[in-house]
């Protein structure tokens, strides 16, 4: 092969994008916004998009203006004033007309619109329609965050409000296979857009409620543009919703699209994939929660009749404590401990009342020995007893002399001559006078 027929990737890239800049130099495009990003530099980044297809798209901070003077679709000229420029308003779901040209971004290898332009187109009037809506059935508590209830665990019945021809409930439904321990699915058939759509879906959401066969009602369909949701933006459809006795999951669209319904249902899922997912755990999920279960169940189980044991043998220990007999081997055991203390105490009592008895025949034997000693003695005593009588000497003829003051005169020195002297002697007194003294010798 000729290698100068060989293009590099920036060569073909260039080529590819100044034949499209010079065929698409200034094009009117309408779709409906999604993907939309403001980041820091100013500019906006989006796609439009239709049924079928997506289309990149930047609006550049320079190309932006803050007002609009007039319409520019029309070329008319606002009598009431500038308005605000859509850069500013501009949000996912809006349907609009770009006007701008083609260009390829070589570093990623895609085409976009450069914005210049762009205005409300057609099925704005739907978007306003769907806030004044919104905002009413808000008003009504449709919406009401406390009032939404929780998706049953592991469902086993589950209804279907879908189009069966539809990729939706195939991708749902494929999924829902390869998830949970298994579930019955019925579907109620509707048409999920077009003229009639909304009274058919309403119909077929009360009657999968009014039956009461399902845990769980979905309702399911793939994205499209505001007009083509239009079917799920309709006011009976959310009423039926917000009212139905079972919960309501919503797989409306793509995870941009907001619908009445989506607002309505109890749990909203960004697709109907999505739904699948919410709905249903993957089984190697569930096979670990029940193996933790399992093992849960299992230490739960050993600690309470690790605790029934412990407390059977505290029950058991205080019924022995408090049983009768043995209150009464407990008392019978003190009773008899008390009786072998009595009976040590009262023999060691006769072993000292004998020992004293012993002690005091002893002492019984040795008195008549002890009663001669004593009549001994007491005759001794009294023979001194008797010497020591100062009447004794009288009745052998001695006297004695007192003075006047009642003393004894001993010697010659004791008295005077002249002076009255008491003799006693055995019988009386005898009152004298001394008249001379002489010494003895």
């Amino acid at each position: 092969m000729n290698d100068d027929r060989i293009l590099s990737v920036t060569a073909l890239t260039e080529a590819v994008r100044k034949r499209l800049e010079g065929s698409f130099a200034f094009v009117w495009v309408r779709g409906q916004v999604t993907d939309l990003s403001r980041p820091a530099s100013g500019h906006v980044f989006f796609a439009l998009r239709d049924e079928n297809s997506k289309l990149a798209a930047v609006w550049f901070k320079g190309d932006m203006r803050p007002a609009e003077r007039f319409d520019p679709l029309t070329g008319e000229i606002y009598e009431d004033g500038p308005r605000p420029g859509l850069a500013r308003s501009l949000e996912n779901g809006q349907e609009i007309v770009c006007a701008g040209r083609l260009s390829l971004y070589a570093p990623r290898g895609i085409y976009r619109l450069i914005v210049e332009y762009a205005a409300e187109q057609g099925t704005g009037r739907l978007h306003e329609e769907f806030l004044r809506l919104r905002a009413k059935l808000a008003a009504q508590g449709v919406f009401a965050p406390e009032r939404k209830r929780p998706l049953p665990v592991l469902p086993r019945r589950i209804a279907l409000v879908t189009s069966p021809q539809g990729a939706a409930v195939h991708d749902f439904l494929r999924l829902s296979g390869q998830r949970g321990p298994g579930a019955e699915f019925r579907i109620y058939p509707v048409p999920v857009q077009g003229e009639g759509a909304p009274l058919k879906i309403v119909e077929a959401v009360r009657r999968a409620a009014a039956e009461g066969w399902a845990e769980v009602l979905v309702l399911l369909r793939g994205g499209g543009s505001l007009e083509d949701l239009r079917a799920f933006n309709d006011e009976d459809l959310a009423l039926a919703v917000y009212r139905s006795p079972i919960p309501v999951l919503a797989g409306i669209g793509h995870e941009v699209d907001f619908t009445l319904a989506d607002l309505a249902a109890d749990v909203r899922a960004a697709t109907p994939s999505h739904a699948a997912q919410i709905l249903l755990p993957e089984r190697a999920e569930l096979y670990r929660s029940l193996s933790d279960l399992r093992a849960a169940l299992q230490e739960t189980a050993e600690r309470r009749l690790e605790r029934a044991s412990g407390r059977f043998v505290d029950l058991a220990n205080g019924l022995r404590r408090l049983s009768p007999r043995r209150t009464l081997e407990a008392r019978r055991e003190r009773l008899a401990a008390e009786l072998r203390l009595l009976l040590g105490a009262g023999r060691l009592m006769l072993q000292r009342e004998e020992a004293r008895l012993k002690r005091a025949c002893a002492g019984l034997a040795a008195w008549p020995e002890r009663l001669k000693l004593r009549a001994a003695s007491l005759e001794h005593l009294i023979l001194r007893l008797e010497a020591l009588d100062p009447h004794a000497p009288l009745q052998r003829g001695y006297a004695t002399a007192r003075k006047a003051d009642g003393s004894f005169v001993r010697r010659i020195s004791d008295v005077l001559p002249g002076e009255a002297l008491t003799l006693t002697v055995t019988d009386g007194d005898i009152a004298v006078r001394v008249e001379g003294i002489q010494a003895a010798g």
